[in-house]
């Protein structure tokens, strides 16, 4: 019995001093990014590295919601956080406010460009900020086209290619469908992230945009203008979009496509999972995937978006931080987060990987449209900048502003942060 004792004893301590040595290292993740396949990941990582115990925290909904929680922590230096997964807008942000370590102190320069070249050259531009590296992409993202596949085919309508086409297949389908569930076309208008990109969509499609290549403003007031009463045209004018189109935000037209009440949205590629694996799913097998549309004599224009992992500068682990950061950003990672939910790699050659075909067969036509997609414009002040676009958008939709007034305030907010001195 006193051998016995004596053994769980040394037992005990040999836990205990295990326990003792273990690194815990807390990851920062929203509520979109799929929390339940990034605990499996994490579990994968735990496996091979049992000396390090990977928490999740989860918060916000929007990247919006997201950063509004982390400024808050990252204001105040907390050490709490390690690893954060943040929005491809907020590089330049994270660098110029101190806030991300940079990752150039691990990397030999050697090292950095071999690994670099790996990825798509959009998020290796996005994270590179003053010739510093900022973060490392987890996925790649853009704007696609989802339809409704089975209605189309209903009314014997191909894909649309131009925004007319998807207005008068819209029409039509809503015509001949009669069911006052139904809606047309489904866009970003609410005061958040995606309302920009659906503010920059038209700009972009008309051949426009806010920067030139130096990152000197040069929107006008009439391409803002233009771009505002598109959307409000489709509501107004065209009736293939709900009168209510300023209380959407990009995952409320997920959810209720998913209920089978939109024959078209404007999404991330997230959505696909959602609508051939989520339980309630009543669209699963009836999605179609296709490009952004474009105007008559334009091209088709497409939103640039992804994640990237960042190291927080306050973290007291950072050496542990910075291994499983490479975990994350490695093509293993991104082929899971691919097969089981639907985000795009930001590595080309895993757009040709079989096993994420199959999962994803759309996949195989999406690498062009992540190539070609449009930043965002890149500023240490974006979110100021993004303020100011979707709050004029947004006005415009709930009809609390003319299309002219909010394009001339628009204009007029963006010169007072691009022309300070």
């Amino acid at each position: 019995m006193r051998r016995f004792l004596l053994g769980m004893l040394v037992l005990g301590l040999v836990l205990s001093t295990a326990w003792a040595q273990q690194t815990r290292l807390r990851v920062f993740i929203g509520g979109q990014q799929r929390p339940d396949v990034m605990r499996k990941i994490f579990d994968a990582y735990e496996g091979r590295n049992p000396g390090i115990k990977v928490e999740i925290e989860v918060g916000g909904a929007t990247s919006d919601q997201q950063q509004q929680y982390l400024t808050t922590v990252l204001t105040s230096r907390d050490p709490s956080l390690d690893v954060i997964l943040i929005d491809i807008i907020r590089p330049a942000q994270y660098k110029a406010a101190g806030w991300a370590d940079p990752l150039d102190r691990y990397l030999p320069r050697a090292s950095r460009d071999a690994l670099l070249k790996r990825y798509l050259p959009a998020y290796v531009r996005a994270n590179i900020v003053d010739g510093t590296l900022v973060a490392l992409p987890s996925f790649a993202d853009a704007q696609f086209l989802f339809y409704r596949k089975d209605l189309l085919e209903k009314y014997g309508f191909k894909p649309p290619a131009t925004w007319d086409e998807a207005i008068r297949q819209a029409q039509a389908i809503l015509q001949g469908e009669k069911d006052p569930n139904l809606n047309g076309i489904g866009f970003m208008g609410n005061i958040s992230e995606g309302t920009v990109c659906s503010f920059l969509l038209p700009i972009w499609a008309a051949g426009g945009d806010v920067t030139d290549d130096q990152g000197r403003l040069i929107l006008t007031e009439d391409l803002a203008r233009r771009s505002l009463q598109f959307w409000l045209d489709l509501m107004d004018k065209h009736r293939v979009s709900p009168p209510n189109m300023a209380e959407k935000a990009q995952d409320t037209i997920r959810r209720e496509m998913q209920q089978g009440r939109w024959i078209f949205g404007t999404l991330f590629a997230y959505a696909w999972a959602h609508f051939q694996n989520d339980p309630d799913s009543r669209v699963k097998g009836k999605i179609g995937v296709t490009t952004m549309p474009r105007f008559e004599g334009g091209r088709s224009a497409s939103c640039l978006g992804g994640w990237q992992w960042t190291i927080s500068a306050f973290s007291r682990n950072k050496a542990q931080a910075y291994q499983l950061l490479r975990f994350l950003s490695s093509p293993e990672v991104a082929k899971v987060l691919a097969i089981e939910a639907s985000n795009l790699p930001p590595f080309p050659e895993l757009y040709k990987d079989p096993d994420i075909l199959r999962a994803n067969p759309w996949f195989a036509d999406a690498l062009p449209v992540v190539l070609n997609a449009r930043a965002r414009p890149v500023h240490p002040r974006y979110p100021e900048i993004a303020d100011i676009m979707r709050r004029g958008l947004n006005a415009v939709l709930a009809r609390t502003k003319t299309p002219e007034q909010a394009a001339k305030e628009i204009v007029q907010g963006l010169r007072a942060i691009y022309e300070r001195r």
